[in-house]
């Protein structure tokens, strides 16, 4: 019997809940879910998309262990909100640059994370 995939959860470990929740609101604008569980400990959930959810745990960060995360632009804007990373002193660890069918680019959360934007070649590259 085939296994079927009813959803995708990507996990982060990280080392600060409070911190990882603002780089991701602020830059991204990527709003979580906080759960508490009954030792106070904290953790955040948010779906990406239908079928896709964020979770992220306090935990030890292991940057290069855990999957790239790519999110993309629909609306296009990727080179006005790289512009945005960096003058808040992220670091881009990949330019702008051209994919297939678009743009991506990559840079590092705040636990050194790669994080990747995509977008189509069809829609503008700044807003």
């Amino acid at each position: 019997m085939p296994v079927r995939i009813h959803g995708i959860a990507i996990v982060f470990n990280v080392a600060d809940i409070d911190r990882t929740e603002r780089f991701y609101r602020d830059h991204l604008q990527i709003e979580f879910t906080r759960n508490t569980e009954e030792d106070g400990s904290v953790w955040l959930t948010t779906k990406l998309t239908e079928e896709t959810e964020l979770l992220v745990f306090k935990g030890d960060p292991q940057p290069g262990n855990t999957p790239i995360v790519v999110f993309g632009l629909p609306e296009g804007g990727i080179e006005t909100l790289v512009e945005s990373l960096a003058a808040a002193g992220v670091e881009i660890v990949t330019p702008v640059s051209e994919a297939p069918g678009g743009w991506s680019v990559d840079f590092r959360d705040p636990d050194g994370q790669i994080v990747s934007l995509y977008q189509s070649a069809e829609v503008p590259l700044k807003l």
